[in-house]
């Protein structure tokens, strides 16, 4: 019986090595969620301050609170999870 063309190519194809590519760099965005949960605030960049609009006096950045940080998009993904995760064992 002869060997069938389809079944005898050892080839990678284009799509699996994106599939791979695409979970690597998921896999190492979540990671840094984890490690790094916090990003600089984009509105104030990272002083904490917001300007008046004539520019001398300051007062508190209003989407960070004057911290100068912010929650990352990945960390609030895993914080719903776990958030879920609890409450379903409970």
């Amino acid at each position: 019986m002869p060997a069938l063309a389809a079944t005898a190519t050892p080839e990678t194809t284009l799509t699996g090595l994106l599939a791979l590519a695409l979970l690597l760099i998921t896999l190492g965005y979540a990671l840094g969620c984890w490690l790094w949960p916090f990003g600089v605030c984009r509105r104030c960049k990272g002083s904490g301050k917001r300007r008046s609009p004539f520019g001398r006096a300051f007062g508190l950045c209003r989407r960070c609170g004057g911290d100068g940080r912010r929650l990352r998009v990945g960390r609030r993904i895993i914080n719903s999870l776990r958030e879920l995760h609890d409450k379903g064992t409970r």
